[in-house]
């Protein structure tokens, strides 16, 4: 994530998947974050997720999403 403010804990958000030539990326909806490469074995099932976690680093904003890929 680049800004702060663009997200809130506990917030319900989309995801769009992307596909490489061999891997997935996600990105929250409407393009605040992007994930980064997941292999085919680790595709997400859910679309939705919560924000759980919003961290500040040197190299910008962290955002963890937990998804339920348990109903799936």
């Amino acid at each position: 994530m680049e800004r702060q403010g663009l997200l809130e804990m506990e917030q319900e958000v989309t995801v769009i998947e992307s596909q490489l030539p061999t891997s997935y990326y996600y990105t929250i909806v409407p393009a605040v974050a992007m994930s980064r490469n997941y292999p085919a074995y680790e595709r997400l099932q859910s679309k939705k997720g919560i924000v759980k976690e919003i961290n500040q680093t040197s190299r910008g904003f962290y955002t963890i999403v937990e998804f339920d890929e348990e109903d799936i």
